[in-house]
């Protein structure tokens, strides 16, 4: 399951190893890539932890982790990015960046 967080409760809510995904609504490639993001939210289930973050809505964390464009992918463990997905990619390739990622 996808959850959207925001500055408030990121710090409470972003632990351990997880992928977030920062977004806007407004975003073409963004509302393509949902529901490939929760279906790999399913498949990694147990694994990685699946977060979603407006940057409308919360700027601050996209300032905080360097987000220029969107969708943009980030791999955080123990609050410190670990690798990043930059825009739009096909489930086959997201899954397979995902994989290589949580070895």
């Amino acid at each position: 399951m996808v959850e959207v967080i925001n500055q408030s409760n990121f710090d409470q809510k972003a632990k351990g190893k997880v992928i977030i995904d920062f977004f806007a609504d407004w975003c073409g490639p963004c509302r393509m890539l949902t529901p490939l993001f929760q279906e790999l939210s399913e498949e990694f289930k147990g694994k990685l932890g699946f977060f979603k973050i407006n940057v409308d809505e919360s700027p601050d964390l996209a300032n905080r982790f360097g987000v220029s464009g969107i969708p943009c992918l980030v791999v955080i463990e123990n609050g410190k990015e670990i690798d990043r997905i930059v825009g739009f990619h096909p489930k086959a390739s997201l899954k397979q960046k995902i994989e290589d990622i949580i070895k």
